[in-house]
Formats: structure tokens, C-alpha cells, sequence
């Protein structure tokens, strides 16, 4: 069968060009969303539809993540001849379990990064709570946001703790309202991917090493974009970047 004879039968088969890309996509990933969900996020949107950008200047944004020591598990691609995917060049070392972890949190603002703090042991609302005690204001006054800025965190049990809030209002801290489930409206999720990626070249041989690269690259994130939070004419949420 010659190239002429191939592109015949290729031309009478029955499957559609969009049917080739369908076959070709893998489905994506996404949190579940139940219709309360849906609702709450549109709720969320446009009670924000009238918001300048000076007020998100004013939010402080949190939340916690884990950092594997081993644990960049993004796709990569190489260039290779034939019979050579397992040479070393060619592939990726993995540990069982990643070789460890470290949970952190951390928060920003447009106007940069501010603290960030390691995990020790199982959090729970205490512990929280003293994450706050001795970061969160001292985070918002280097950033120089001033007594009127705006806490973000999402609607983890931890964070919404009866003695959490109570906290929040005898410091005078005013909360922004979180449509739960909803984890990619934070921007910090930018952040994360950007340090976790920087922490990985830095090539960390312990958890020691981790941590401080951990620190060290977050506080190298100093080049945050303006950000505006806008609602589009379908009403969906969408995070623009003014570069």
C-alpha cells in the first residue's frame, strides 16, 4: 500500500476531525462542585461586580500547602533516540512517598509576600490561632496595609472555628466572606506553583534544606503583578493580570 492508497482510506473513514481531538485530550481535574456550590460562587462574583482595584490592594491572602522534599510530580518532555528512555538524562528519580514533606502556611498581598511559616505536627484550630497571633498583623504591617485591610482564608473547619472568628473580632479583623469549595479563586495557587518549581531546582537533599529554600524563594517572590477581580457578562469569576 503506497502513501496515495493510505490517504484514500484515510479520507473514507467515518471519524470527524473534532472526534481526533476529542480522542487526543485527556479530562481535566476540578473539585467537585455541588449546585449550592455554584450558587455560592456566583453570589460571591457579583457582590464583588463594583469593586476598584484599590480595594483587593487591601487583602491579605493566606492558606497552608504541602512541599514535598522529591515532589515535583508536573509532566515533563525530552528529546530522545529510539531505545533510550532509561538513560538518567531521560528520567525523572522519585522516592516512595516523596521523601518527606513540610506543610506551611503563608500569605500575600499585591504588594508582595509576607510571612511564612512551617507546620509542626497536625494543625488544628489552636494552632492556627497562634499562626495568627504572631504573624498575621506583623504580615500586614510590613506590607504596609494598614489597621482597615482585609483577611482572606477559605472555609476549612480550622479557620472557621467559633474561637478563630471570635479572635478575628477582638483584633478588629475584618474577614472576607469564601464561597466554599472553590480553591482556585485564591491567587496564592499562582505562588505556590512558582515556589514549589523554584524550590525544586534548588535540588533540597533534607527537610532542613527544604525549609529554608522554602523561605528563601518565597521571600525572592517580590515582583507581584497588580491583580484586578472582575465578573464577566456570563457572570463567571475571572482573575486579571495587568502586566
Amino acid at each position: 500500500m503506497n502513501c496515495r492508497d493510505l490517504q484514500l482510506r484515510w479520507e473514507t473513514l467515518s471519524i470527524g476531525q473534532q472526534s481526533v481531538v476529542y480522542c487526543t485530550n485527556l479530562a481535566r481535574r476540578k473539585p467537585f462542585l455541588k449546585d449550592i456550590h455554584k450558587k455560592c460562587c456566583l453570589k460571591f462574583a457579583t457582590s464583588h461586580l463594583g469593586d476598584t482595584p484599590n480595594m483587593w490592594k487591601k487583602v491579605l491572602w493566606s492558606d497552608e500547602t504541602k512541599i514535598e522534599l522529591f515532589g515535583n510530580n508536573a509532566k515533563r518532555y525530552v528529546w530522545r533516540k529510539s531505545n533510550t528512555a532509561h538513560r538518567p538524562e531521560h528520567t525523572i528519580p522519585t522516592v516512595k512517598h516523596g521523601g518527606g514533606s513540610i506543610m506551611v502556611w503563608a500569605c500575600f498581598s499585591s504588594a508582595g509576600t509576607a510571612k511564612m511559616v512551617k507546620i509542626d505536627g497536625k494543625m488544628d484550630g489552636a494552632k492556627y490561632r497562634t499562626i495568627l497571633e504572631e504573624n498575621l498583623m506583623e504580615s500586614a504591617k510590613d506590607l504596609r496595609l494598614g489597621r482597615r485591610f482585609v483577611f482572606q482564608q477559605d472555609n476549612d473547619p480550622k479557620h472557621k472555628a467559633k474561637s478563630t472568628m471570635e479572635w478575628f473580632k477582638n483584633k478588629h479583623i475584618q474577614v472576607l466572606e469564601w464561597p466554599s469549595e472553590s480553591p482556585g479563586l485564591n491567587p496564592i495557587e499562582n505562588l505556590w506553583k512558582e515556589l514549589k518549581t523554584a524550590v525544586h531546582k534548588c535540588s533540597p537533599s533534607n527537610l532542613t534544606e527544604l525549609e529554608l529554600f522554602c523561605k528563601e524563594e518565597w521571600e525572592n517572590i517580590s515582583d507581584i503583578p497588580q491583580a484586578t477581580y472582575s465578573c464577566n457578562r456570563s457572570k463567571r469569576w475571572r482573575y486579571k493580570v495587568l502586566t
